[in-house]
Order: structure tokens, then C-alpha cells, then sequence
């Protein structure tokens, strides 16, 4: 079931929208046509033609053919057109009458000119209450007024997140008074770019990159590699550096590849996420740790943040013991020594205990430091300074 949502424009008594042959990046044309929502109607046929418009919209362009039964009430729509008082009761017949026309369902709905906010918020309320939870849904933002496929785009985000709508198109017909063929252009990588722009999002605010997945094959990566990169994020929010930077070493080159290869859209998006995981080439497990710790600190995960703090200082220790920083003896041993030597170790040894277990701790200054996260946080970027030295 796909659902098509075309706006109206302004109206005047006797207007119509001037014809012209539309082109699709197919090589569809469809010539001398008026309105570009019809044109969709025939090109996508969908199962159910949404009208949007305001009182003051062209709403009698669409009555020409079969008027014999509706003539009084076309009549009365068109004088309301003019003077801006169109309502629902001038529509309802037409509802009727276009749904005979194109052999499928019609809604025509008012919608408020969206100057302000509330009006705004109002057209994605009735948005929200016409679609279903996963509809298929192809957006025309033609002929509505200037700012309205701004709000449309917005309108499509907001549903793409509370009801699953499946957003196939954002069409738009654009017409050139002095060109016999207008180009049918296809914004729905608009949506495209927002998704990148959501997932860095939710990635600078919890670490979690697995979000790039099913955006990455989208753009040519291989499933197989897709899969290593959630696991590489599985492994890393669980506190396994070692496993997490071997997956994104098998990644990575093909991320980079598909940056030189891939769309326009990748080659954006691939820098910022390329530095975002720049941390798995650090040279030692020690390094890899203390960068996830300093990142982890700035997203606001003081769990995390100490954990991989601690494990950077004892893998550095053992490294530096030519020990095996991946056996659990020689992590003991290395862990011994530096809460038996140093005293700054000893200290966030508490802060870490305390934060893990979720217990107060016996140190009253790391109570009070840990009641005010303002305090914690300035407290943790200085031990770890002082610490990764």
C-alpha cells in the first residue's frame, strides 16, 4: 500500500497551474500536464491520494471532467477559493467526486499556512493521525507554498521516527516557464543525509556506532563487514577494546575504499566517522584504552570512563614489563604493583570502585566530588592527565 501526499498552492478564481510535459529520470514523460500530484498518480499508482491544502488553495483545479453532477457545488468551491473560506464541507463532495476519477481513494484535508509554529505543529499532528505505523508513503512538494516542503521535510523526519513510515519519494516538478520540459527532481536524499547526520548524532552521545551499519550498506558495503562493525561496537561497549579494534581493523580499509569509490553522500560522512574511530590505531592496548577513556569522559559515561581509564593504566604497566597484556596473571601482577606504588592509582582506584559497585565510598572527599557531576568531571580530566602522562 503506498500513499501519496501532494500539497496545493494559492488559488484565484478561474486559475489553473500552467501545463507542462514532466520528465523522470527513468525517461518518463508525461506531456502537457497541470498538476504534478496527477502526474504522480498515474506514474507511482498509488492506493490512496492524500490532497493537502489551505482555504485559500487551488482546490476547483482539480474539477474539470464528469462535472455535470457537481456543478452547483464547484461553483461554491471556486467563490470560496477566492475569498479564502474553503472548508471541509466544500471538499467532502469533492472527495467523492476525484475518488470516481482516479479509481482510488481521496483525502482532501486543510491544513493551516504554517507561518507560525502552531500551525506547524499542526501539520504534523494531521499527518500523524492520517498515516498508519509503516505505511509507504511518496511525498510531492510541488505546488505548495514556498516554505512548505521545508515543514514537509521535517514532517517526513518526525514520522519516519514515531510511526516507522517508509518515506520511497520526495518529488519535486520543476518548472521553468521557458523550458518545454520540466525536470522531475527526487529530494528524498535529503532524508538521506539527515539519517547520517541522526547516527553521528547518537553516536557522539553513547559510542554506539553500529548505527552506521545499515547506513553503510545502503551506500555498497557488504553485509559481512557491516556485521563486523555492530560487533566491533558490541565488543567496545562491553569493555573489550583488544576485540573491538581487530574487527575495525578488518573494516576500516574498506570503509576507506569506499570513500574514494562510493556516493557523494559517503565521501561526507566518511571523515568524520573515520576520526570518531581513530582510536584503534593507536600503537599498544594501553593507548587504546586511555583514548576510549578520554572519549567516553566527554560523552558524560563516567562508568565507562574509568573502567577503560584503568585498563589503559595496567596495560600500559605490563607493557611496559614486556608482560602479555591479554593474560590475566600478568594484568594482576601489573594492577598489584601500581595500587602498591602509587598513590594517585590508589585514589582512582576508589573513584572507580565506587562508580562500578554503586557504593559510597569511604574516602570523604570522593564522596563529595562524586555528589556534583560537575565536580566529578572536571576531577576525571585531571587524573587523567595526570595518570596517561
Amino acid at each position: 500500500m503506498t500513499t501519496l501526499i501532494s500539497f496545493l498552492g494559492g488559488g484565484k478564481k478561474g486559475g489553473n497551474y500552467n501545463k507542462t510535459s514532466y520528465k523522470f529520470d527513468d525517461g518518463d514523460i508525461f506531456e502537457n500536464e497541470h498538476y504534478f500530484g496527477l502526474v504522480l498518480t498515474k506514474k507511482i499508482k498509488p492506493t490512496r491520494l492524500i490532497l493537502l491544502g489551505t482555504s485559500g488553495s487551488m482546490w476547483d483545479v482539480f474539477f474539470e471532467a464528469g462535472l455535470e453532477d457537481f456543478e452547483d457545488a464547484w461553483s461554491e468551491l471556486s467563490d470560496a477559493v477566492v475569498s479564502n473560506s474553503v472548508n471541509q464541507k466544500h471538499l467532502a463532495v469533492f472527495e467523492k467526486y476525484l475518488t470516481q476519477q482516479l479509481g482510488i481513494d481521496v483525502n482532501c484535508r486543510l491544513i493551516d499556512y504554517a507561518k507560525q509554529q502552531a500551525g506547524q505543529v499542526s501539520l504534523l499532528h494531521q499527518l500523524d493521525d492520517i498515516l498508519s505505523i509503516e505505511e509507504q508513503v511518496v511525498l510531492d512538494v510541488t505546488h505548495g507554498f514556498r516554505h512548505l516542503p521545508m515543514i514537509a521535510l521535517v514532517a517526513a523526519r518526525y514520522l519516519q521516527v514515531v510511526k516507522k513510515v517508509h518515506i520511497e519519494h520526495i518529488y519535486y516538478g520543476s518548472y521553468i516557464p521557458e523550458q518545454a520540459i520540466s525536470e522531475v527532481l527526487e529530494l528524498k536524499g535529503l532524508l538521506d543525509m539527515l539519517d547520517w547526520v541522526s547516527a553521528l548524532e547518537t553516536f557522539d552521545k553513547d559510542g554506539d556506532y553500529a548505527v552506521f551499519a545499515p547506513l553503510l550498506v545502503n551506500e555498497g558495503l557488504d553485509e559481512q563487514s557491516a556485521t563486523s562493525l555492530e560487533r566491533a561496537s558490541y565488543f567496545e561497549r562491553m569493555l573489550n577494546a583488544s576485540d573491538a579494534s581487530t574487527k575495525l581493523r578488518q573494516v576500516m580499509p574498506k570503509l576507506e575504499a569506499l570513500s574514494t569509490a562510493g556516493s557523494p553522500l559517503f565521501k561526507l560522512f566518511y571523515a568524520p566517522l573515520a576520526k570518531r574511530l581513530s582510536w584503534y590505531n593507536k600503537s599498544s592496548l594501553g593507548l587504546q584504552e586511555q583514548d576510549l577513556a578520554e572519549k567516553y569522559l566527554k560523552r558524560k559515561d563516567y562508568v565507562r570512563a574509568v573502567i577503560y581509564a584503568m585498563e589503559g593504566l595496567i596495560s600500559r604497566e605490563a607493557s611496559l614489563n614486556k608482560h602479555d597484556v591479554h593474560d590475566y596473571q600478568d594484568r594482576k601482577a601489573s594492577y598489584d604493583y601500581l595500587v602498591s606504588s602509587t598513590e594517585e592509582f590508589r585514589t582512582f582506584k576508589e573513584f572507580r570502585n565506587a562508580m562500578v559497585h554503586g557504593t559510597a565510598s569511604g574516602n570523604k572527599k570522593i564522596r563529595q566530588i562524586m555528589k556534583d557531576s560537575e565536580r566529578l568531571d572536571a576531577s576525571l580530566k585531571d587524573r587523567f592527565k595526570r595518570l596517561f602522562k
